[in-house]
Order: C-alpha cells, then structure tokens, then sequence
C-alpha cells in the first residue's frame, strides 16, 4: 500500500472510532457502560458494530468492490472467518467489512478504556 493510501486508512481508522465512541458513549449513557455493552455484545442495542461498519463504508464511499479492496490492501495480516459463498464482489465485501469491523470495535474498546 502507498503512503498515501495508508495515511488515507488511518484518516478513515481515526475518525470511524470517534464517531462511533461518540455514539456509544450517547446512546449507552457513559463511556464505562458503552465499553460493557460493546465487549459483551457488539451486535447488541445501542451498539450495532456491524450496522456502523456499513454506514462508514457508505459515508466514505467504500461500499464496492474498489473500496473493499482499499480496505482489505490495509489490513493484510488480520484474521477473519471466511465469508459466505457468492459473487467475487459480495464475497470483497464481507471480508472488508468483517475486516474492518473488528478493528474499529478492537480500536473503540481502547479508546473507551482511556481516562
């Protein structure tokens, strides 16, 4: 990935976990009860990780097969469950999106979790 792309992830990285901490700390009553609920069930009320994910891939544009693969090019190494069958195009899909769902939960827990 070229400097620019990662910097591009990041800038999208950064500004998906503060405005999804946002949310969370709003909709959950505090930042101590927004981290309970998101540790214990990310697809819960009030939380809706997944739900999240796919507005910020609508948002910044990411919801096709080119976006998918900006997403995927970021995060080589990580580790997700291998997507239901289907198109090439839906399959880009689920992967970047599983992707990137699990690092912005994992992200959002560190940010909830700092004073």
């Amino acid at each position: 990935m070229e400097a620019y792309q990662r910097q591009q992830f990041d800038f999208l990285l950064l500004t998906a976990v503060e405005r999804f901490a946002e949310r969370l700390v709003q909709r959950n009553g505090g930042a101590e009860l927004a981290l309970q609920r998101l540790c214990s069930d990310p697809q819960g009320e009030g939380i809706w990780l997944d739900q999240f994910t796919q507005a910020i891939f609508r948002d910044f544009l990411l919801d096709n097969p080119a976006g998918a693969c900006f997403v995927l090019q970021a995060l080589p190494r990580r580790q997700v469950a291998p997507p239901e069958g289907g198109t090439v195009e839906a399959m880009l899909q689920q992967l970047a999106l599983r992707a990137f769902a699990d690092l912005l939960g994992a992200k959002t827990i560190e940010a909830l979790e700092r004073p």
